[in-house]
């Protein structure tokens, strides 16, 4: 299936279950798994996981730009917090809608706040919250210093904290930054040379679920777990599972 059609399948099953009546927060986050999963396929990228998938509480994981998006969503249903800006890309950000993202104005400190609270509102729900904590994507260079604000949720109620890694390689040995979409890239000539890219495939590792006492505590931990993730060599591929 070309990308077009896995597009255009993905949209009219959401349009297919939406006639029907409201859609649920659960129900959003299982149609954008399936809906990653469709176009990951369609985009020919191959991921290996490593570790436990989370079900539930936060994830928070190293960012290398979009495509991290689409291959968390094709892991597991999750619940993403997104910049505000991605509501205007194209496909993703009407993607992200659909499947229940919570929008963040990084200007903006009601936003933070607002967002906060409905990270806590969505940990009773059987579907982890995912957000990158360093606030901006990378060249994969290094992890930067995990901001500590939307840890806060998940301290109150106690709910597990999972840190995650990803990574990119391609086959033809392909540097991981020239994969990385972060800084000024404009986003359609990276998407086509993604596109373009042999043997594109991504690696994500979970650490174990944890619980903190403070969101700096959690932050500090987590980006330490990541950076231990990170820092390793990839698993053998023998040893994971396939998405």
């Amino acid at each position: 299936m070309t990308l077009g059609a896995a597009l255009t399948v993905c949209f009219l099953h959401y349009w297919a279950i939406r006639i029907r009546g409201p859609i649920s927060l659960d129900r959003r986050a299982l149609w954008l798994h399936a809906a990653c999963r469709r176009v990951m396929v369609a985009m020919g990228i191959r991921c290996t996981v490593v570790g436990m998938v989370p079900r539930r509480g936060v994830v928070v994981s190293n960012h290398l730009g979009y495509i991290d998006i689409l291959i968390y969503g094709a892991v597991m249903p999750c619940f993403f917090v997104s910049k505000v800006e991605v509501r205007r890309w194209p496909y993703f950000g009407g993607a992200a809608q659909a499947g229940g993202a919570l929008f963040l104005d990084r200007a903006s400190r009601s936003s933070g706040t607002i967002v906060a609270r409905q990270i806590g509102e969505r940990l009773s729900l059987p579907v982890p919250v995912l957000f990158f904590p360093e606030g901006t994507s990378t060249d994969g260079s290094e992890v930067r210093r995990f901001h500590t604000w939307l840890f806060e949720p998940a301290i109150n109620p106690g709910s597990p904290v999972t840190a995650a890694a990803i990574r990119y390689s391609a086959k033809d040995g392909t540097p991981e930054r020239e994969l990385c979409w972060f800084g000024e890239m404009a986003f359609v000539p990276h998407l086509w040379k993604v596109l373009g890219s042999s043997g594109f495939s991504a690696h994500v590792q979970f650490a174990e679920p944890h619980h903190y006492a403070s969101r700096r505590e959690a932050a500090e931990a987590a980006c330490a777990q990541v950076e231990e993730m990170r820092s390793a060599a990839v698993p053998n591929p023998s040893l994971s599972s396939g998405v």
